[in-house]
């Protein structure tokens, strides 16, 4: 089986999928969640330059045509910190 690419919405990196968080507009509600949900997918590095650019400059919200809620990005804040402290142990 081929393997699934895809390309951060901050950085433009392409990668295996595995390596994103994928952010999803459910369809047809048109709410923005994390990993499930069939919808309008936006995929981003797990790594703090492309949170900060995605937050800051809207990137996540124009890939999906949606507005991104802020609780959204405090719990990707709050996973890059967890991902973050498994590393350093």
């Amino acid at each position: 089986m081929k393997p699934n690419y895809r390309r951060c919405t901050s950085c433009r990196k392409v990668g295996l999928k595995e390596e994103f968080w994928r952010i999803v507009r459910v369809f047809p509600s048109g709410k923005v969640q994390l990993d499930m949900g069939m919808g309008r997918s936006a995929y981003i590095c797990p790594q703090v330059s492309c949170l900060q650019a995605a937050q800051k400059k809207n990137r996540l919200g124009r890939s999906l045509h949606a507005s991104v809620p802020e609780a959204l990005y405090q719990t990707l804040w709050q996973r890059l910190a967890q991902s973050n402290s498994q590393k350093k142990t």
